[in-house]
């Protein structure tokens, strides 16, 4: 049966720049030491007529000595001091990384040394997906989104890959893969593993069944993909940085879940459907409603010791 049938898009030129918001959303002078003023002489250099001259040569020259012996002390010493500074340098630098790490730094190694192999390889097969761009070519890539189209209606007949029907699922056009742009194939997976795994949820939020609804909705499907592409910038994943606290945390999450990022895009997707029912937001308010859930997210990535996706609170929004 076909889905309940929602206008989702305005017309003419709201068309044109709605669209573009949505394609992709998603900077002493060091002064020497003060002489004191000489206001009046000392005692020893007032010369009297009897005496003679030598004796206060025979001073100075003693003082002279003992001056260019402290100088040169103090010359050695500070030779000294300076080697040992830049000896013991890259220890303190070292050091200091790893507090500035454990405070949230921007450092990439110093995030990186905590990491376990395992987390060191969740995150790099992470990475190895978001690079792969979505192939129309691609044999794989074709049969996943046939694949998506029989999760979304398993009662329907497969339409060919370049059809009005693919529209109704919430794609801008008739062929899907002019949709993709930065979220990838890996956008792609993530609708398919929230299609599997929160199948209530999934068609929930396909049927826009849930609420009161506006006139204009989101189209479905690249509401994911743009939720796709808005977790790998929130999480650096591209940059490969993971510097800040919301990509760390998240990193700490691949200890527990390889699946970590799906599931997170699940619960983000579920997250992004209740408050555009709180605002009552129509069409042209997706990316003010895409920003507000992402810093909703960000928030409960950080709060307190979250060791998986399952133990945020707003996870319990998600049906299976």
């Amino acid at each position: 049966m076909a889905s309940k049938a929602i206008k989702r898009k305005p017309y003419t030129a709201d068309i044109d720049r709605s669209e573009k918001q949505m394609e992709t959303i998603i900077p002493d002078s060091v002064r020497e030491p003060l002489l004191g003023n000489r206001t009046h002489e000392s005692k020893s250099e007032r010369h009297e007529p009897n005496m003679q001259p030598n004796l206060w040569d025979g001073k100075g020259q003693e003082r002279l000595g003992w001056m260019h012996v402290i100088s040169t002390f103090i010359a050695q010493s500070v030779r000294k001091i300076g080697n040992a500074l830049s000896q013991f340098g890259p220890l303190l630098a070292k050091f200091f990384s790893r507090s500035c790490a454990s405070h949230g730094s921007h450092d990439e190694q110093a995030v990186l040394l905590d990491l376990s192999p395992l987390q060191e390889e969740r995150l790099r097969f992470l990475r190895q997906r978001l690079n792969v761009p979505f192939d129309s070519s691609s044999v794989k890539h074709q049969d996943a989104l046939k694949e998506l189209w029989r999760l979304a209606y398993p009662s329907r007949q497969l339409p060919p890959l370049k059809s009005d029907l693919w529209k109704e699922m919430g794609w801008q056009n008739s062929d899907p893969a002019t949709d993709f742009r930065a979220g990838g194939f890996m956008s792609l997976e993530n609708l398919i593993y929230f299609a599997r795994n929160y199948p209530d949820s999934f068609h929930s939020l396909l049927h826009k069944a849930d609420g009161k609804r506006s006139e204009w909705e989101y189209p479905f499907a690249v509401a994911g993909v743009n939720i796709s592409y808005m977790l790998v910038q929130m999480l650096d994943l591209q940059s490969g940085k993971m510097g800040t606290k919301v990509s760390s945390q998240f990193v700490q999450l691949l200890r527990e879940d390889e699946m970590a990022f799906d599931n997170l895009f699940c619960m983000a997707f579920q997250m992004l459907d209740a408050q555009w029912l709180t605002r009552q937001a129509s069409y042209m308010e997706f990316n003010e409603v895409l920003k507000s859930m992402r810093i909703q997210l960000e928030q409960e990535l950080t709060i307190g010791s979250i060791s998986c996706v399952q133990e945020m609170p707003s996870f319990r929004l998600l049906k299976r």
